[in-house]
């Protein structure tokens, strides 16, 4: 993970050349009248933000409540001040993925997009940019050009296959797309990669609270179907953990809880880490797919609407008018993974404000209602297409180390068919076929295979995104809920957002190997 703004997205080389620092186009002062009111107390102050946030003015908000926690904090009222921290992170969250104003928006545009128009820096912002309301103003998201580049990818042929070899993305999806290339097992799973590494989490002491717990859940390694022999050893401070090492079960973690005041120094976690993956090659037979058991647990959970695997009326519209008549669960299904890649171009997307601001939009909706969705977000709007139409989907990740060596965050989906069982798919790496330049042949052999295949480059941490954990994070705390490709960390003082920093802190090494 690049930043702790960039969550899910699949990490490529590419995205370096698209999003070059530079003119970072900042939103501008506040909306006239959007200033902090003058207030006589601490509480206020409070009540103002509140009000504040309530009418989409985030930003004052955020400036409210920092305040409203200044005064709480110099009165000695930790609890009211512990609020006022928490909601302070809240509202500047809701906004931090949307720096720019029209017009740094339209300059980032001007300086990423070689040859772009008037005309199409004017219809992109006005049509189909991401955007939010605050203060007023009308703030664009950060990877406004990238989104752009995605959406027009022929502008990104030429570039694309200056850092992804299309050889070497589809080393496992066309070379080895048939059971004559299994080894090391039977179908589906064989072509193990033994992996072993290190997790590192360091956060500088100076960002630390002198006083207080730290709750911290650390991502660990998820025994699944394809992913095996998990090996977790040299846990860091293992007198402070509360739960795990978790390696089974829906997501693989440890939890932690530090007091402030024990820890000397800089705060350092680390876990030494081990684990078999297999690549996934299925071979179905529409006519031997078999009828769900209904009633079973498993069926119950991954067909259910969810926190952000939303199914809707029109959700539900949208997947009867994709698979028409079509009534087989595999078929369908496919039908749907088609519909996600010729339909949706990859993008960016906001996951810190969706997962922060109230009320709560679903990720699988936010494609849906947007066109915008990057590979957890196609994931989830892949599940939520086929839970619709009773077939048990989840989405599922954690890293691949599919474009490179270093593990990049990314999310991908399963879907179940009753006598083959889970069947993963990646509709995000099947587009990458359309940024390159390879014949149609190959573009289409890449994404039939993605369908129903997947490459052994993986790290698993969990199987379905909103895992729920042990202990449960705090109803109200300021955490990112979605995924645990970093550590969570909750802490009862200080100033810094350090479960929104950990990302910057943290550090995956992987290397393969052959097993012992």
């Amino acid at each position: 993970m690049g930043t702790p703004r960039s969550v899910i997205p699949l990490t490529f080389a590419v995205f370096i050349l698209i999003c070059i620092a530079g003119c970072t186009g900042i939103s501008g002062d506040p909306a006239e009248g959007s200033s902090p009111k003058a207030a006589s107390s601490a509480d206020d102050l409070y009540s103002q933000a509140q009000a504040a946030m309530k009418d989409e003015q985030y930003r004052t908000a955020g400036m409210l409540f920092e305040e409203a926690y200044s005064r709480y904090s110099d009165s000695g009222d930790a609890e009211k001040a512990l609020a006022g921290r928490n909601e302070m992170f809240r509202a500047n969250r809701t906004i931090l993925e949307y720096p720019f104003n029209k017009t740094g928006a339209e300059a980032d545009l001007m300086m990423k997009v070689s040859g772009i128009t008037d005309a199409e820096i004017d219809n992109w912002l006005s049509c189909h940019a991401q955007k939010i309301r605050s203060d007023g103003e009308t703030l664009y998201y950060e990877g406004i050009s990238a989104d752009y580049l995605y959406a027009n990818y022929n502008l990104l042929r030429g570039t694309a296959d200056k850092s992804i070899d299309f050889g070497c993305l589809a080393r496992y999806a066309i070379q080895n797309g048939s059971p004559s290339s299994l080894s090391g097992g039977s179908l589906p799973y064989g072509n193990p990669v033994y992996y072993t590494g290190t997790e590192k989490l360091q956060i500088p002491a100076e960002m630390l609270p002198e006083i207080g717990m730290l709750k911290i859940w650390y991502p660990l390694p998820l025994e699944t179907e394809s992913q095996r022999n998990i090996s977790v050893v040299n846990l860091s401070d293992e007198e402070y953990i509360v739960n795990g090492p978790v390696t089974t079960g829906g997501i693989g973690y440890v939890s932690y809880e530090i007091p402030a005041e024990n820890i000397d120094g800089d705060l350092i976690l680390t876990a030494d880490i081990g684990y078999t993956s297999y690549e996934q090659i299925f071979e179905v037979d529409p006519d031997t797919v078999e009828a769900y058991d209904t009633d079973d647990p498993e069926y119950l959970l991954y067909t259910k609407s969810a926190r952000n695997i939303e199914i809707t009326d029109e959700i539900q519209e949208r997947a009867a008018e994709i698979v028409g008549s079509e009534t087989n669960p595999y078929l369908r299904a496919q039908m749907i993974y088609r519909y996600i890649i010729d339909t949706y171009p990859y993008s960016h997307t906001p996951h810190l404000s969706l997962d922060t601001i109230e009320p709560k939009t679903a990720e699988s909706t936010y494609l849906f209602t947007t066109g915008h969705g990057d590979c957890g977000t196609q994931s989830m709007f892949f599940s939520a297409l086929c839970r619709s139409l009773g077939i048990p989907a989840r989405t599922t990740g954690g890293y691949q180390m599919l474009l490179s060596d270093t593990p990049g965050a990314h999310f991908w989906a399963e879907y179940y068919i009753e006598g083959y069982g889970w069947i993963p798919c990646d509709p995000t790496v099947a587009e990458i076929a359309d940024w390159l330049d390879t014949s149609d042949e190959n573009r289409e052999l890449f994404k039939e295979s993605l369908s129903s295949n997947l490459d052994p480059a993986r790290f698993v941490i969990q199987k379905d995104v909103d895992a729920e954990m042990v202990p449960s994070f705090p109803d109200g705390a300021v955490v990112f809920r979605l995924v645990l490709q970093k550590p969570a960390i909750i802490s009862e003082a200080g100033e810094y957002d350090l479960d929104l920093l950990s990302g910057d802190y943290f550090s995956i090494r992987l290397e393969a190997g052959t097993e012992i």
